[in-house]
């Protein structure tokens, strides 16, 4: 036989040079001439991983052309060339880009392993024979059939050696149990050829995904018997020294056992991540319990097992039934012990789950439970860290029963300081959200406000525009207590942001803040007056003039500033009254609206001024009688307290009102004795010795608090003497 060199290439993706070559074999006759033939083609690539930008080109190429027989030394300049191409190639924008990749470890020798032991693809069937011996004998073959298959420019071969890995999925299969080291093996060469999409078929061909879900489960079993034997024996009270060797003989015997069984859980996992790419496979993987086996391999403290369960775990989650798997058994609780730790990438990785169970309520509320708020503060430090940490702490600062636990952790300190430390740069989302959720909170505002936080907040907010930041301060401005004063100095400020040329999001956040300011020393009427606001404040009651955000605003400012009674008066000969009835009729059916509006009149009927206005100019006392039982309990109350005051003041509206109050009352009554009258017919329908089934006219008349206008065809409401 000899060999013939074909084309040389560079690798697509990989520092490496591609040959390929034909062999062609020969079988001479007596005479020395060709009986048979046989030509088969091949290639082999030529990795050079110490390529950089300040390798000596040509050094390397003689040298390749020198180890490997493939290449005459004709072609020297064509691999000069080559080399040259890679050393100048630039990577693609994938590589170098996303998570880290999951490797398994290299498996540590053990014993019948002869790791130094030379392969050869001619031999595989003297090794597929050894499959046939005794334990020993299997661990050796296979063995040697992995370091085949861990090249994969063999696989592709074994693959059409059905003996051979007919041999293997037996081997395995029957004897996976009684050595863990052959176990190890036979699943590490399936893994090889897991780690191409290609050979997935191969794979699920032999059941390998299945064996291994078995061996797993046993493992994991094996792993709490091992413990609780180990446990008895730490328990026991080492009486003499025979006793206490024995304790530390165990000891190390566990820690022996341990290191092969998370060498076999190992790749045993990572075949099945590798399945896992087909859903069809992860959903029956899912349907083994696949998520309650890892969350127990979670308990381990072996960094690289936990950065393969975490990745896998990591896949599953973003499909809600594995999610929800995931909140049944005690995911956060183990995930929440490895956060700090040392390993970049196992920290990487459990943030980025963490952060897909954060999408479910339950499961934050765990997180918070476990004590992980602090835990993930202490992680803003950590440039790497920083970004998924905001994130997951956005997430439970959703949750209004967690924003004040976020007061008890050095958090927000550390997130304003983040603020300051942006300067005039964009602030990033995540950031700025998570402050804007806290500021909800009172005892997180006071905090915000510590020192110059509030100071420091108003001159980003006014000097950038900055419609987030101004967000911040309209939550903190809402609260009541010692951060409400401290609002006075900057009210013309944020007065000076509302007009007409401004950006609407903007002035929607100032006016908010504004309409906030329920301060009794502050003088509106100057504030109006100086900053001619109530052109603007008419000018948009308007329906359809601006968004309903900002209109709704506006009425929400009249309310705050009607307080004041020079201020009511102003707003009253403006005409803004009949402005705001109108903008009722147009809003009728949004229940905010409603009620603001209805507000505006209870602040205005405290005055007198506007009172009077209100009662004899408007039709405004008719349309609250006419919300006075709309279904909103906001609405009834704020209703009531209106027209209380005006009946009070006005002895026409208030007999009206008193009226309408007593016929709604008595509507109520008469419906529920009809609704009585309906369930004693129910329940004595097939009594034949009732004869008081119905009330008759007459005992109706008896019935107390009935009136007699219920036999009457006309209903005339009626006035308690």
């Amino acid at each position: 036989s000899y060999l013939k060199a074909g084309s040389l290439d560079v690798h697509p993706t990989e520092k490496a040079l591609v040959v390929q070559y034909e062999v062609e074999a020969a079988v001479l006759g007596e005479t020395g001439d060709h009986m048979l033939g046989e030509r088969k083609e091949g290639q082999k690539i030529i990795r050079v991983k110490s390529l950089s930008p300040s390798t000596d080109v040509v050094a390397l190429a003689r040298k390749v052309v020198e180890e490997c027989k493939l290449i005459p030394p004709s072609r020297l300049p064509e691999v000069e060339q080559l080399l040259y191409y890679l050393q100048n190639r630039k990577p693609s924008p994938a590589q170098g880009k996303g998570e880290p990749l999951v490797k398994p470890r290299e498996l540590t020798p053990f014993e019948g392993m002869e790791l130094n032991a030379e392969a050869s693809i001619t031999g595989i069937d003297d090794y597929v024979e050894l499959l046939y011996e005794g334990i020993p004998e299997k661990i050796r073959g296979s063995a040697l059939i992995l370091q085949l298959a861990r090249n994969p420019d063999n696989l592709e071969e074994l693959l059409h050696n059905e003996t051979a890995l007919g041999a293997l999925a037996r081997v395995l299969r029957e004897d996976w149990k009684q050595s863990v080291e052959l176990a190890t093996i036979i699943i590490y060469i399936f893994f090889c050829f897991s780690s191409f999409s290609q050979f997935h078929g191969v794979v699920s061909h032999y059941k390998i995904g299945a064996l291994c879900m078995n061996v797993v489960e046993h493992e994991v079993k094996r792993h709490d018997v091992w413990r609780e034997e180990l446990h008895k024996k730490s328990k026991s009270e080492p009486e003499n020294g025979s006793l206490r060797r024995d304790q530390e003989k165990a000891l190390r015997k566990y820690h022996d056992l341990l290191a092969k069984q998370e060498q076999l859980l190992r790749v045993s996992l990572y075949l099945l991540l590798n399945l896992a790419e087909d859903t069809r496979t992860e959903l029956k993987m899912r349907n083994k319990n696949i998520v309650g086996l890892l969350v127990k391999v979670l308990e381990r403290d072996d960094e690289e097992l936990l950065v393969l369960v975490v990745s896998f775990l990591k896949k599953l989650s973003i499909f809600l039934e594995n999610k929800n798997d995931m909140a049944e058994v005690d995911t956060v609780e183990q995930l929440a012990r490895l956060i700090p730790c040392d390993h970049e990438d196992l920290l990487n990785l459990t943030l980025r789950l963490l952060l897909n169970l954060s999408f479910d309520s339950g499961l934050r509320a765990k997180m918070v439970e476990v004590g992980l708020l602090p835990k993930l503060t202490a992680l803003f430090g950590d440039e790497n860290s920083r970004h998924i940490a905001l994130c997951i702490l956005y997430h439970i600062s959703v949750d209004d029963r967690f924003k004040a636990i976020f007061a008890y952790t050095d958090c927000i300190p550390q997130l304003m300081q983040m603020l300051y430390g942006h300067g005039e740069e964009k602030i990033d989302d995540e950031l700025i959200s998570i402050c804007i959720n806290l500021a909800a909170n009172k005892r997180n505002a006071q905090l915000m406000c510590e020192g110059n936080g509030l100071k420091m907040l108003m001159k980003r907010a006014l000097k950038m525009k900055d419609c987030l930041m101004m967000k911040i301060i309209r939550n903190i401005s809402q609260h009541d207590g010692p951060t409400k004063p401290l609002f006075i100095d900057y009210v013309g400020d944020l007065a000076a942001q509302i007009s007409a040329e401004e950006e609407e999001e903007f002035v929607l956040e100032c006016l908010g803040t504004l309409a906030n300011l329920t301060i009794p020393d502050l003088d509106w009427e100057l504030v109006l007056k100086e900053y001619n606001l109530v052109p603007f404040l008419k000018d948009r009651l308007k329906p359809g003039s601006a968004e309903d955000d900002l209109i709704l605003e506006v009425v929400i400012m009249i309310g705050t500033v009607s307080m004041d009674d020079a201020c009511a008066i102003m707003l009253a000969k403006s005409g803004i009254i009949p402005a705001i009835i109108e903008l009722l009729n147009a809003q009728q059916e949004d229940d905010e609206f409603v009620c603001q509006i209805v507000y505006v009149f209870y602040q205005m009927v405290f005055h007198q001024a506007t009172r009077d206005v209100i009662i004899k100019d408007t039709q405004a006392p008719a349309y609250l009688i006419d919300l006075m039982h709309d279904k909103n309990t906001e609405i009834r109350k704020v209703c009531d307290n209106t027209l209380d005051i005006i009946a009070e003041y006005d002895e026409e509206w208030g007999k009206k009102i008193q009226s309408e109050k007593f016929r709604f009352h008595n509507n109520q009554w008469l419906e529920m004795v009809e609704s009585r009258q309906a369930d004693e017919a129910e329940q004595y329908l097939y009594d034949d010795n009732r004869t008081d089934l119905f009330y008759t006219s007459s005992r109706i008349l008896e019935l107390p608090y009935c009136f007699s206008s219920l036999l009457s065809s006309h209903w005339f409401p009626l006035i308690p003497l």
